[in-house]
């Protein structure tokens, strides 16, 4: 499993914690739902670059907080996009670590790279289920 982690914004400080909570969550997602190896990109962006994204890709032309892009490969299992930005502005208003909310996004993105969807409510109530149970299996629980 090889898990690529791009740093392409300065709004957020990116240390080795960080980076090692985001690959600890990936493996932990992929070896839950995934038999096969796989590798991840993650990119962690600011607002303006997931802005930018969201609009080409969605035509929503606003920022949102994570972005994925499943790739139809063998090797290859997608890409997600999280806005660190974005990320820091939500742990303010939940009320929790901006690990947290990194590790939730993380987790989401995974699981629609894995092609989990929220769209109809039972699936939306799986998913935040999946979600939760992993969150809390790392002990990234809601403070």
């Amino acid at each position: 499993m090889e898990i690529l982690i791009n740093n392409l914004q300065d709004k957020l400080e990116v240390d080795q914690k960080l980076e090692s909570l985001i690959r600890k969550i990936v493996k932990k997602v992929l070896l839950e739902d995934c038999e096969q190896d796989k590798e991840v990109s993650i990119a962690l962006v600011d607002n303006k670059y997931i802005k930018e994204l969201n609009h080409r890709y969605r035509d929503k032309n606003e920022a949102t907080d994570v972005l994925s892009f499943p790739q139809e490969d063998e090797l290859l299992l997608g890409d997600v996009i999280i806005s660190l930005e974005r990320a820091a502005q939500q742990a303010t208003e939940y009320n929790h670590a901006v690990q947290r909310e990194v590790g939730f996004l993380v987790v989401h993105g995974m699981l629609h790279l894995l092609g989990h969807d929220h769209y109809q409510p039972d699936e939306k109530e799986s998913m935040r289920k999946k979600e939760e149970a992993i969150l809390a299996e790392l002990g990234l629980t809601r403070e």
